[in-house]
């Protein structure tokens, strides 16, 4: 396992850790932990335009914040018609909730240039929301989401003074991609997404968003090679990452302790994950299970082993949507040619 050439990964680091940090600590000292799942996925803003000037990054947090808390407003409506279709399995709902945020939001990329890639933020937020044993009033996502967004926001400003203006980096420039071009990007997120929980979710296995996740993951590489071999980092990094996290819920610890383990990991993961994913996993993969445990912390050790079977679910679910696409592209061609 080798480490890629540092960027410079440690000031934005260090921003973001901030901008974890605060949302949570308010929660904290405010006895409303039951809500920091909704503060975090705000704070995933701060991981866009990581190494852009400011304007620039400051547009692409505020684009992608706008979307985090459409997705938690999304998931928590979801909860609502849950409720008052009690019939209806819940499991299946976060399944459609998950396709569906992936096909909408597949096309923000592109269109507004957002880095890094992918829908995978969008979809973690709305489906761990829509899976949350909770159902809260629509106007929470708004506030603490929204309040979190404004606060990674603060920090970009903030650290724009005090010397991250990251002046003279190239800008991303908006790609032209047709109709065509969306609603294939949008099938391949939607049917990773759909099969992957679906499968989960037929094998009763806790969580099964995580399998989602895992599945949108890799297709946010723009060739598949690297989608394919991101894939199979995530299954590397995702097993040794849960290590972690069972040493970390081993003994008991109070709240405070939880958020600090949070930040620690969220700096860890952002000066390693640029550089080597797998790598970069082994502190994303406990920060994401110490996030739910927060909000929820009579799920603990419930979590892990089906953390692996899920990631191993999704990320070969991803694969095969790889390769389905590269036989379906040359069909296509060679039809178009014929």
């Amino acid at each position: 396992m080798t480490l890629g050439e540092a960027r410079g990964e440690f000031v934005p680091a260090v921003r973001i850790s901030f901008s974890v940090a605060v949302p949570l600590v308010i929660l904290l000292f405010l006895g409303r932990l039951d809500l920091s799942l909704f503060a975090s996925f705000g704070t995933f803003s701060s991981l866009y335009g990581r190494f852009v000037p400011t304007r620039e990054r400051v547009r692409q947090q505020a684009i992608a914040g706008g979307a985090l808390v459409a997705c938690e407003v999304f998931a928590t409506a979801a909860r609502h018609a849950e409720m008052l279709v009690p019939t209806f399995p819940g499991a299946w709902i976060v399944v459609i909730v998950g396709t569906m945020v992936a096909a909408l939001t597949s096309g923000l990329v592109p269109r507004f240039s957002l880095r890094p890639r992918g829908v995978l933020f969008f979809v973690f937020a709305a489906t761990a929301i829509a899976t949350s044993p909770h159902v809260f009033p629509l106007w929470i996502p708004l506030v603490f989401g929204g309040g979190s967004v404004l606060i990674s926001l603060a920090f970009s400003v903030l650290f724009h003074v005090l010397g991250e203006a990251n002046t003279g980096r190239p800008v991303p420039v908006p790609e032209r991609v047709s109709v065509a071009d969306y609603a294939q990007d949008a099938g391949r997120f939607a049917s990773a997404a759909l099969i992957a929980g679906s499968i989960s979710t037929a094998l009763m296995i806790p969580s099964p968003y995580w399998a989602q996740v895992a599945a949108v993951a890799p297709l946010s590489e723009t060739r598949r090679v690297g989608q394919v071999n991101r894939a199979l980092h995530r299954v590397v990094g995702t097993v040794l990452g849960v290590a972690i996290a069972a040493f970390l819920m081993s003994f008991p610890s109070q709240p405070w302790q939880t958020v600090v383990w949070i930040v620690a990991m969220q700096f860890l993961a952002e000066m390693f994950v640029t550089r080597n994913y797998s790598f970069g996993l082994v502190f994303v993969t406990p920060l994401a299970l110490l996030m739910v445990h927060l909000a929820n912390p009579a799920r603990h050790y419930e979590m892990l082993v089906p953390r692996i079977v899920e990631t191993s679910i999704g990320a070969g679910v991803g694969i095969v949507v790889v390769i389905v696409g590269l036989f379906v592209e040359r069909w296509w061609m060679s039809h178009k040619m014929t």
